[in-house]
């Protein structure tokens, strides 16, 4: 169920969730499209006011991250998806693309072995983040 900041309950809460769900297929398969390596999704519903989902990929080259970000966001933008923020395509080392209830890290592998964002959000044996 998602809460709003005051912590009341959202009577839209199945709505979002399905919305959240939707917009994670987008990009996952958005991502399997343009060959996407060691695609991980974290779910972060109640451990995360940033986002409800965090998907981490790897392209092979600057280039591929490059291509992966522009055609990703162009699938969200197609998709009614308007307001995506993006970071890091000058370098295309890390690019983050920021779509709302859903974020995506896209990483050359040694960037992405370096931040090791999977470690930093993973959930321990007792469930907690």
């Amino acid at each position: 169920m998602h809460s709003r900041p005051n912590g009341e309950a959202d009577s839209d809460s199945g709505e979002l969730a399905q919305s959240t769900q939707d917009l994670e297929a987008l990009v996952l398969n958005a991502l399997d499209d343009d060959k996407a390596e060691d695609v991980v999704a974290i779910d972060l519903t109640g451990k995360s006011s940033v986002t409800d989902v965090m998907v981490i990929a790897s392209g092979r080259s600057n280039r591929h991250v490059g291509a992966m970000a522009d055609h990703l966001v162009r699938k969200l933008k197609d998709a009614g998806h308007g307001k995506v923020a993006i970071e890091g395509l000058k370098t295309c080392d890390w690019v983050l693309i920021d779509a709302g209830d859903v974020i995506v890290h896209l990483f050359r592998p040694e960037v992405r072995s370096f931040y090791d964002l999977e470690k930093m959000w993973s959930v321990s044996p007792d469930g907690s983040a």
